[in-house]
């Protein structure tokens, strides 16, 4: 080994060099949109985010919510300015400590410049505190917050986080969160995870919830209302927090009565897609107008009119499955969205064969025979279908079809291993179709092209149904019209604005 001795001028000056930052023209302004082809201006480019710590309080009686945002994040480029994607009023921006100046851009973009900027790979703390009456505010027409007697409710797909905190508002960046709110005595505050304590002031009382899993922007939830909160523990140890308003009249026994066997539903849907992949699970029912579910992330929200016919656990099961495909193993662009909607289906399918209400194959044959070759069903490719198309039934519907086929083409054996490694090899992460196809591919050993382009791409109906194979119970409904049809199809989300 040779030493190499360096003058103590040459050292010195070395390390002013080193203390240089790099030169202005090498900073640059973060993308306003990370890159979905659906929703260009969706998220944002420059930094990853591992963390957001929410300190919030809301009145329900005028809907006010103030709040202030932490958010732990990272450069990944050397950055002169960046966006969040928001809609409150913002009174301060801090990056790092410093007050950073702010302006508003577009339809819901936050755009801050930091007093100095950020070198890439650099740790950032970003503060940002606000206020404002999140039902009075819209982005492109449409709110995703939803007023209730008694409170609010942020709960929509893709997009719900700008109207209750700042964001980088894309699957493709997950973080953990801590989020802390502060309502009347009376009134509850749900959110993702697990509730880690409650305390009680002046009138006043602070929720505390953690997700401690990375979860995407989208399904972290807000509810503020009066709800009665149930608590319980599924056979294989998963935790269970629901919620039902107070005041959900008629539909409150069916609610209860589908929503309370969520932990049954997470135990026996662990038994095909692997353990639970969360600290807790459960769902809250508020007092809304919608129609449709969505799968938060352990904590489901159910509109009441999912229940108007009687109990329903199918929709329960549809939500649950999200659990595993979607919310753990998130879409890489929204053009993935079959991963998410075709896999919930099929596991309703799966869930009618539990029951004796049909067989999986059985649902697939009608499915297929419910729509003609000129039916616009055809139309719509559930692995592409367009922004347009992104919850049309057809993604649902056809891509349960596209999973049938699949189940037919590559066994049972291969299937099932599928079913439960995906979500394995990808969990708390991201993923798209094609990684999908040759996952599928590598555990079958098979080619899968010509399938996955029959199924999932060409805008026609296919030739002939996917052949037939075992069920997985025995059951006495007949192919033409499986009793359980009906709900299964009534079940189906409806995100929208």
């Amino acid at each position: 080994m040779h030493r190499r001795i360096i003058a103590p001028g040459a050292l010195a000056a070395a390390s002013v060099l080193l203390a240089i930052p790099a030169s202005a023209a090498s900073y640059s302004p973060g993308a306003p949109g990370i890159g979905d082809p659906y929703y260009p201006a969706y998220g944002n480019g420059g930094y990853d985010v591992s963390h957001y710590d929410l300190r919030l309080k809301y009145q329900p009686a005028t809907d006010e919510l103030e709040g202030t945002a932490t958010i732990l994040a990272r450069t990944t480029q050397d950055l002169s300015r960046f966006d969040l994607d928001f809609l409150l009023d913002v009174s301060e921006v801090r990056v790092n400590g410093a007050k950073a100046s702010f302006t508003t851009s577009g339809e819901h973009e936050l755009v801050v410049t930091p007093r100095t900027p950020l070198a890439k790979g650099t740790a950032v703390t970003v503060v940002v505190r606000y206020s404002g009456v999140p039902s009075s505010k819209k982005a492109y027409g449409f709110t995703s917050w939803h007023r209730t007697p008694d409170g609010g409710i942020a709960a929509n797909e893709p997009e719900a986080a700008w109207w209750w905190f700042p964001s980088n508002d894309h699957p493709l960046d997950k973080a953990t969160y801590d989020v802390s709110v502060l309502v009347p005595d009376g009134t509850q505050a749900l959110s993702n995870g697990t509730l880690q304590s409650t305390s009680s002031k002046l009138g006043w009382t602070r929720f505390n919830w953690r997700q401690n899993k990375p979860q995407t922007t989208y399904l972290a939830t807000l509810a503020l209302g009066r709800f009665d909160v149930t608590t319980s523990t599924s056979e294989g140890g998963v935790p269970v927090i629901n919620a039902y308003s107070k005041d959900l009249g008629d539909n409150d026994g069916a609610a209860r009565a589908s929503v309370e066997r969520t932990g049954e539903i997470v135990d026996w849907l662990s038994g095909f897609f692997g353990p639970y992949p969360f600290s807790s699970a459960g769902g809250y029912v508020p007092n809304t107008t919608t129609g449709y579910a969505l799968e938060n992330q352990t904590r489901v929200y159910y509109s009441p009119r999912q229940f108007a016919n009687g109990s329903n656990t199918s929709v329960v099961v549809h939500e649950l499955a999200h659990q595993w495909w979607g919310d753990s193993v998130s879409l890489k662009s929204w053009k993935d969205i079959w991963i998410n909607e075709g896999f919930a289906r099929y596991a309703q399918w799966l869930w009618s064969e539990h029951e004796g209400e049909g067989t999986a194959q059985e649902l697939a044959d009608y499915v297929y025979a419910s729509h003609p070759a000129d039916d616009a069903f055809w139309t719509v490719k559930p692995g592409d279908p367009g922004p347009d198309n992104q919850f049309d039934i057809a993604v649902y519907d056809r891509g349960a079809l596209a999973i049938q086929a699949l189940r037919n083409e590559i066994g049972d054996d291969a299937f099932f291993a599928i079913l439960k490694g995906w979500p394995q090899r990808y969990a708390y992460g991201n993923a798209s179709v094609a990684d999908f196809q040759r996952y599928a591919e590598q555990v079958s050993g098979k080619p899968l092209a010509a399938l996955f382009d029959t199924w999932l791409y060409e805008p026609a109906k296919p030739a002939t149904p996917s052949a037939r194979t075992k069920s997985l119970t025995r059951t006495t409904a007949t192919p033409a019209q499986p009793r359980s049809w009906k709900k299964i199809a009534a079940t189906n989300e409806v995100h929208g604005h």
